[in-house]
């Protein structure tokens, strides 16, 4: 077991399979949430005797849990380059909570124009629909990649009153990149702000928020090794409004109250209310030592080297099709993300398959990138509006998607091989699958006939 691979905790796990063996579970489902860092798990062991609620306390567990917090925090900031007088670092529960906080304190005016892009997650698309017009910069249905002349026309013709730029930094449907310097000169010169969605970026690709000139930007540990439940809001000081209360007000967000007055505080306590989560965010900052110490160079050239050997075993695979940039050799405008789809096997079956029957994790459907996936697969118009009412209808037996492999840096040559094998096989007795899964028509989702979990062996309450 390589050194990285060590790292991770429950990497060594055997599972049960559908015939009653137990396997070596593989974990290619890294874009929606990361297993834990070993040292992370040992940093909070070690914190847990001295926690204590933070600021304002005179007990010594109290000064030192409030000594860490704001240790994370000065991290948290280091980590994506800022000056930190010029920015503040807020925490949260997820990047979905940051960005839906930053669009209720930018306060923006109700026919205020904010772009994003059609790739975007729903949580870098959804928030702002309550803020303005949004409207949707296009992608190329090709590669999946963003259309920068597409963008550039539509910041053009919306100078006037366009307020932000919203951008993913990388999709976490097709891994690409987005180039986020240009984005951001391109909206600035428009004098608009310019927001990032780090939350699959900042795991794989160094950011430095000045360099780039980001007003905005959002990640989350979860993705990032610390599964604790921290996510990070970093912007600019002088862009967060400061005359409407925070979204949640209550402890920790004032500096006086009377009967018939507040005065609220200043970022980041005002948007901090109540109890933070003191232990998700040391977890958070003993995964950034992880990733500051080790570097991002050793991790990229793990993520490439498994991203270009599954793009060619794919490309040698009878009825693979990928969304998305299919090329293993282009590696510098992406992540290891790679979604696609095995002619004449639903999404969800074949996802199935590869869990009960080779023990492989994968994800499958839309990603919560609905727009985006329905775009790269073509279903539009009265297709789009009849998938729409079969999905009111609680009739899911026939959404659209894909399966999605996403690699950590943990992952290695043999689960790629395992995974590659799988696939073969299961082209072969693609006509006989269906007869061994039932399909749940509410949920979409296929599961083995006569089959139920029993997870008693393994963890209860």
């Amino acid at each position: 077991m390589n050194q990285l691979r060590q790292a991770i905790v429950g990497v060594d796990r055997s599972l049960p399979l559908l015939d009653g063996r137990v396997a070596p579970y593989i974990n290619f489902d890294n874009a929606a949430s990361t297993p834990s860092l070993r040292r992370v798990l040992d940093r909070i062991h070690d914190f847990i005797p001295y926690y204590s609620s933070i600021h304002r306390g005179a007990g010594f567990k109290s000064r030192l849990s409030s000594e860490a917090y704001e240790e994370a925090r000065h991290l948290a900031g280091e980590f994506v380059g800022i000056d930190p007088d010029e920015y503040t670092v807020i925490f949260g529960k997820n990047a979905t909570e940051a960005i839906n906080k930053l669009s209720y304190r930018l306060r923006l005016n109700p026919d205020s124009v904010i772009i994003v892009s059609m790739l975007e997650h729903h949580s870098n698309d959804l928030p702002w629909r309550h803020q303005g017009k949004v409207l949707h910069a296009p992608v190329n249905r090709e590669d999946g990649s963003l259309d920068m002349a597409g963008l550039e026309r539509m910041i053009a013709e919306n100078r006037d009153k366009l307020a932000l730029v919203a951008v993913s930094g990388a999709s976490n449907v097709t891994g690409n990149l987005t180039p986020i310097s240009t984005i951001s000169r391109m909206a600035h010169k428009a004098g608009a702000m310019f927001m990032v969605d780090g939350a699959q970026l900042v795991p794989h690709k160094p950011v430095d928020m000045v360099r780039d000139d980001i007003d905005f930007l959002t990640y989350s540990a979860h993705k990032m090794y610390a599964p604790f439940g921290t996510g990070v809001l970093v912007a600019r000081r002088n862009l967060m409004t400061e005359d409407i209360p925070p979204e949640y007000p209550g402890g920790g967000t004032v500096r006086c109250v009377s009967l018939t007055s507040v005065t609220w505080d200043d970022p980041p306590f005002r948007d901090e209310s109540g109890s933070p989560n003191v232990v998700g965010a040391v977890a958070l900052a003993e995964a950034i030592r992880f990733f500051m110490e080790v570097g991002f160079p050793r991790l990229e050239k793990v993520e490439h080297a498994l991203t270009s050997r599954l793009l060619e075993g794919m490309h040698r695979l009878p009825g693979v099709s990928i969304l998305g940039n299919p090329d293993p050799d282009d590696l510098k405008n992406r992540v290891g993300v790679v979604p696609f789809n095995l002619e004449g096997i639903p999404h969800a079956l074949l996802a199935a398959v590869l869990a009960y029957e080779y023990g492989i994790g994968v994800r499958n459907g839309c990603f919560c990138a609905h727009p985006y996936i329905k775009h790269l697969l073509g279903i539009e118009g009265e297709a789009e509006i009849e998938l729409g009412r079969r999905i009111r209808r609680d009739d899911r037996s026939r959404l659209p998607g894909a399966v999605r492999i996403s690699f950590g840096f943990y992952n290695e040559t043999w689960e790629l091989d395992r995974l590659l094998t799988a696939l073969a096989e299961i082209w072969k007795r693609r006509a006989d699958l269906e007869r061994n899964y039932e399909l749940v028509v509410r949920t979409g989702e296929y599961v083995p006939r006569g089959y139920k979990d029993d997870f008693s062996g393994w963890f209860a309450f």
